[in-house]
C-alpha cells in the first residue's frame, strides 16, 4: 500500500534540496562575478597603497611626525574603516621608506626621491631635478587688527565633537601683501603642504602658459595615442573638455577603492594611459562630471608638450610659473612614466599657494610680466554648463551665503582652498586635514572669507 502523502513529501523534499543545490550554485556565481566586478583585492591594495604615499608624503616631505599623521589622518579616515585593524606599517626614517600591508598582504611601499616627493614607483625620479633657490626661515606675520585676529581664532577653533577641523595654515593677502597669518604646531610658512584637487589649478595655469606659447590649442582634438584614429568616437575630445571635466568619459570617482579613479591613482604605473583607455560614458562636452582621470590626462598632454620627462616638466614649470610667482617651496609627484600627479599631488607653501591665488587675482600677470594669456583667468572661472565647475577652479561660490559673488577657489580633500576675491582683493589660503566629507568645512570657510571682509 502506498501513501501518497508520504510519497509527496519525499518528493517534495528532493526538489527542495535542487533548489537548495542551484540557489548555492547562483550563490557562488553571484559571488564570483561580484568579486570580479568589484574586486575586493585591488581595494585593499588601494588602501594599503594609500597609506603609505600618505605617511611618506606627510613624514618625507612635509616633514610632520609620523604618530601626528596616523592620528590625523589615517585613523579617522572612513574608507579605512574596515582595514584599520588589521593594517601593519613599518615607517623606515634612514631609507625614506614606507611600508604597509594588510594582515601580511597586499604590501604597497611608498620611497621619497629627493626632489620629487614620495612614488610607488622607482622610476618616478628619471634624472635629478633642478632646484630652486630657497629664502631663509619665514617669519610668519601677524594678524594687521583684532578683528583679523578673531577671524583666525574663529577658524582654528575646534568642536566640541569631531569632525575636527585640524587647520594647519591660514594665510590672508591683500593686495598682494600678506596681512595676515596663522599656522598649527609642527608647520611654518615654509612647510611644503599637500593640495590634493587644488593641484589641478596647477595644471590649469601649466596648459594655459603652453596655451599663451602656441604650443597647445584648448579647442582642438586632444594630443592622445590612443584616440588618434578619427572612428575613435574619443577622437573627437579636447584639451578644454578635459580641463572643464566633460570629456565624456566613464571615470567614476567615489574615492572607495572599488571605483577607477582609485584604483589609477593607486595601482597604475602610466596613469594617463589607464584613464584615457576609458569608454565614453557621455557624448564629449554635454555632461559634466568631475574625475581626476581627466587632470592626469591633460597632465600627460603636459607632459610631452615639454619634453616627455619628469625633469623637463619641473623645469618648465620652475622657469615659467614658480620662479616668477616666487613659489619657493614646490614638490610636483609623478608616476612611472614621467607624468606629473597633476590631480592630487603637488605641494606648496602656505605662501606659496597665496603667491599662486595673487596671480589669478591679477589676470595672469606677475610685476608687470604676463604669465598667463590675456583672458585666461576669466576662461578659467567661466562656469562650465550648468555646474559650480570652471576649468581647474570651482566657481559660482557666491551662491554660498558669506561669500562674494565673484569668488572663485581652488579646492581639495579634507579643506584644502586657496580663495580669490577680486572685489576685495583678497586671496584667502586656508589648508587643514578636516576629514568631514564631501564639504570639508565649508561652512567654516564661508564663516572665514565672511570675518575678514569684516575685519577691513
Amino acid at each position: 500500500m502506498t501513501y501518497p502523502d508520504l510519497d509527496m513529501a519525499a518528493t517534495a523534499r528532493k526538489v527542495l534540496g535542487r533548489l537548495i543545490l542551484v540557489a548555492f550554485a547562483i550563490g557562488l556565481a553571484a559571488i564570483r562575478a561580484a568579486c570580479l566586478l568589484y574586486r575586493p583585492d585591488l581595494a585593499i591594495k588601494v588602501g594599503t597603497a594609500a597609506v603609505s604615499q600618505t605617511l611618506c608624503d606627510e613624514v618625507f616631505v612635509s616633514g610632520l611626525d609620523v604618530q601626528r599623521v596616523l592620528r590625523e589622518e589615517i585613523q579617522p579616515d572612513p574608507g579605512l574603516r574596515l582595514l584599520r585593524k588589521r593594517l601593519r606599517i613599518d615607517v623606515d626614517q634612514r631609507a625614506k621608506r614606507v611600508t604597509v600591508n594588510w594582515a601580511g598582504h597586499f604590501a604597497s611601499v611608498a620611497a621619497f626621491h629627493e626632489g620629487y616627493g614620495c612614488s610607488n614607483w622607482d622610476e618616478a625620479g628619471q634624472a635629478k631635478p633642478e632646484t630652486a633657490k630657497v629664502s631663509s626661515a619665514t617669519v610668519p606675520v601677524a594678524p594687521a587688527s583684532g578683528k583679523l585676529a578673531e577671524a583666525l581664532d574663529h577658524a582654528f577653533a575646534e568642536p566640541p565633537h569631531p569632525p575636527y577641523r585640524e587647520v594647519r595654515a591660514i594665510v590672508v593677502m591683500r593686495n598682494g601683501t600678506i596681512i595676515a597669518e596663522r599656522y598649527a604646531p609642527g608647520i611654518s610658512p615654509d612647510t611644503p603642504l599637500l593640495s590634493y584637487s587644488v593641484s589641478k589649478s596647477v595644471i590649469n595655469a601649466l596648459i594655459g602658459i603652453l596655451v599663451r606659447q602656441g604650443k597647445l590649442d584648448l579647442y582642438a582634438p586632444a594630443p592622445v595615442k590612443a584616440w588618434t584614429s578619427p572612428s575613435d568616437p574619443r577622437h573627437a575630445i579636447t584639451l578644454d573638455e578635459l580641463l572643464r571635466m566633460t570629456s565624456g568619459l566613464k571615470l567614476d570617482e567615489t574615492d572607495t577603492g572599488f571605483d577607477p579613479v582609485s584604483r589609477m591613482l593607486f595601482t597604475q604605473r602610466d596613469m594617463a594611459a589607464y584613464a584615457s583607455g576609458a569608454n565614453l560614458k557621455h557624448p564629449p562636452g554635454q555632461v559634466w562630471e568631475y574625475t581626476s582621470g581627466n587632470t592626469l590626462i591633460a597632465s600627460s598632454i603636459l607632459r610631452d608638450a615639454v619634453g616627455g620627462q619628469s625633469a623637463d616638466v619641473l623645469r618648465f614649470a620652475q622657469r615659467e610659473l614658480f620662479g616668477p610667482v616666487g613659489m619657493q617651496h614646490v614638490v610636483m609627484e609623478f608616476d612611472g612614466t614621467g607624468t606629473p600627479i597633476g590631480s592630487t599631488r603637488f605641494f606648496a607653501s602656505a605662501h606659496d599657494w597665496a603667491r599662486f591665488g595673487n596671480l589669478y587675482l591679477n589676470d595672469g600677470i606677475v610685476n608687470g610680466q604676463r604669465i598667463l594669456p590675456s583672458g585666461w583667468v576669466a576662461y578659467a572661472t567661466k562656469p562650465t554648463l550648468d555646474s559650480e565647475y570652471g576649468s581647474g577652479f570651482w566657481v559660482n561660490v557666491g551662491r554660498a551665503q558669506g561669500m562674494p559673488a565673484d569668488a572663485f577657489l581652488a579646492s581639495g580633500k579634507n579643506g584644502q582652498r586657496v580663495v580669490v576675491i577680486p572685489s576685495q582683493r583678497l586671496v584667502i589660503v586656508r589648508f587643514g586635514i578636516t576629514i568631514d566629507p564631501p564639504n570639508y568645512d565649508i561652512r567654516g570657510l564661508i564663516r572665514l572669507v565672511s570675518d575678514v571682509i569684516a575685519a577691513q
